[in-house]
């Protein structure tokens, strides 16, 4: 198969003639065309993704937990995910915080900067303080209230709340445990046939991925650029030293954390890892968000990497909502960047306190739009940095976002393939042929 027929290939191709599109765009001042006429078919091509995640999750997770036949393997499996996403987190901000006070990013921003970026995005920044505040002041047992659903149609009715709908898969599975096999048979089937059409589905949205994708990117271009793009250009120079240490501190994570994973529960290459995952991780990068991805996550996961499907139908819902890893760590970094601008220097009680503070809010701030923003709130005014240094930063925001995501699918699928290992449900990689002659 010649190389330009490669999903991969065709998805890459698809992010850089919507870059060159958006640039375009601001250039000749077609920016309204693009918001009228492309940017809806990668709105389209997210909702298309976001419309199967619910049923995906719901059927492969209920087929899964059913294949079981013992909670003490159940248990035994929701420790390990919790744990290992725990440990990567706290390895993610350690590293964000190492390389922030190496390279020190905050001290290359020009005054006449931060007081331009400040003016420009002081009203993005209000309402961020409320909202964190009010996560803040829930109970410290709120996030596992909020994961028991008093309503299944409702939970199933927004991708944001994905913790409930694998409560009730689980649920829905321990159920079909509990009752004679003859007995739940018939239902596993339905879930099983469910789970078959959506996988069919999915492998049909794929095919207009290069599409959607060049869509939003053009959008994004546009969002960033506006009809000035001078002075977008001028901004993201003035910041780009804060966004090379965002995306140092993300590829030592990964190269770093990922690999030692793999070392410790596997013995796959961090190559072929890459390379069985690759679309899910590019999606990641041009939706910005891990749910979106998700099902695709899925599919790549348990096709090319062989994780069983009892394995990835738990572990990859459970880490699009909680694993944050790429977000965390560029919440330290963030906030150590704000402190360098405001001429603060934090201690390290204070640093410490970013590793504990980002580490909860990771899960505390699930599912709440915006999460990333807020939870740096948070962050903030746990180490008591003004909020208002957030807007610094929003100008590039949206770039580091798409990178920090692929970051979060990335870990999601490499704690799916060491859970798996620790399981003996770990298969052998599998390749296309045209995958394999590359």
């Amino acid at each position: 198969m010649k190389w330009y027929k490669k999903l991969h290939w065709q998805i890459i191709i698809g992010m850089i003639l919507g870059v060159l599109w958006g640039l375009i765009s601001s250039i000749t001042g077609l920016n309204d065309f693009t918001t009228d006429y492309i940017r809806p078919f990668g709105t389209i091509f997210i909702d298309l993704l976001k419309l199967i995640a619910v049923p995906l999750v719901l059927a492969s997770l209920v087929v899964g937990v059913s294949s079981l036949n013992d909670m003490t393997k159940l248990s035994r499996m929701g420790g390990k995910t919790v744990a290992i996403y725990m440990v990567t987190t706290i390895f993610a901000i350690t590293i964000g915080l190492t390389v922030v006070n190496i390279m020190q990013p905050g001290g290359t921003l020009p005054a006449e900067t931060q007081a331009s970026l400040i003016e420009s995005y002081s009203e993005s920044v209000e309402g961020r303080d409320d909202d964190a505040q009010e996560l803040l002041d829930r109970s410290p047992l709120q996030f596992f209230v909020d994961i028991v659903p008093e309503n299944f149609f409702e939970a199933a009715a927004d991708n944001t709340n994905m913790l409930q709908v694998v409560f009730i898969a689980i649920l829905l599975g321990i159920g079909i445990i509990k009752i004679p096999v003859q007995k739940g048979r018939p239902l596993i089937n339905v879930f099983e046939a469910l789970n078959d059409v959506i996988i069919k589905i999915v492998d049909l949205i794929m095919k207009t991925a290069p599409y959607g994708v060049f869509a939003l990117m053009a959008a994004v271009i546009v969002d960033l650029t506006g009809d000035d793009l001078g002075q977008a250009l001028l901004l993201l120079r003035a910041l780009g030293w804060y966004c090379l240490a965002v995306v140092i501190g993300l590829l030592l994570h990964v190269f770093i954390v990922y690999s030692s994973l793999f070392k410790i529960f596997s013995k796959m290459k961090l190559r072929d890892f890459f390379k069985a995952i690759q679309p899910a991780i590019l999606l990641g990068f041009s939706t910005s968000s891990s749910l979106a991805t998700l099902p695709v996550t899925m599919e790549r996961v348990e096709k090319n990497l062989g994780v069983k499907e009892e394995v990835s139908s738990f572990v990859l819902p459970v880490g699009a909502t909680i694993n944050m890893d790429g977000t965390s760590l560029y919440q330290a970094i963030a906030a150590v960047f704000i402190a360098q601008v405001l001429g603060m220097d934090l201690s390290i009680a204070q640093q410490l306190t970013i590793v504990l503070t980002a580490t909860l809010a990771s899960i505390g701030a699930a599912g709440v739009p915006g999460a990333g923003i807020i939870m740096l709130v948070i962050v903030l005014q746990a180490i008591q940095v003004p909020v208002e240094g957030i807007a610094l930063i929003l100008g590039v925001d949206r770039i580091l976002d798409m990178v920090r995501t692929a970051v979060n699918v990335t870990g999601d699928a490499a704690v799916s393939v060491a859970v798996a290992h620790t399981e003996g449900k770990l298969g052998d990689l599998h390749f296309d042929e045209d995958e394999m002659q590359e």
